[in-house]
């Protein structure tokens, strides 16, 4: 199995993503990729995928990943169903988080109980934790 193989699902993801300036080089022993993704969330994902497939430090891969937009965490659309403690969990672990994501939001949230379908909401980034590079 090539290192390409074995890391089949993190290039996938990278296309799901729509990620700029992707690149892909197996030399050496290790695989040398690299990407340009829109949220620091992202950026994140393509990290845990990462780390699923070859370990919290994994030595056969270099992965260069940028973020384009520091300003926020991640963008989400409100599906019907949904609440913001329940965003909260799917992005913090934590559904009482949903008061950080509501305080990100007041210019078009006036209630933490009412959001609504294709409402676009910002995600801030983690609590103690801001842009990473």
């Amino acid at each position: 199995m090539t290192l390409q193989e074995k890391y089949s699902s993190v290039l996938n993801m990278t296309e799901e993503l729509n990620a700029k300036n992707a690149f892909v080089k197996e030399e050496a022993g290790k695989l040398r990729m690299g990407a340009k993704v829109d949220t620091q969330r992202q950026k994140d994902l393509l990290w845990d995928e990462i780390k699923r497939i070859g370990g919290e430090n994994p030595s056969d891969i270099e992965a260069d990943i940028t973020v384009a937009n520091t300003a926020y965490y991640d963008k989400y659309t409100v599906k019907r169903g949904d609440s913001l403690s329940k965003i909260a969990k799917d992005y913090y672990g934590d559904p009482l988080a949903y008061k950080h994501i509501f305080q990100a939001n007041t210019d078009i949230l006036e209630d933490a109980n009412k959001i609504y379908p294709d409402q676009v909401l910002t995600i801030p980034f983690p609590k103690g934790r801001g842009p990473v590079a």
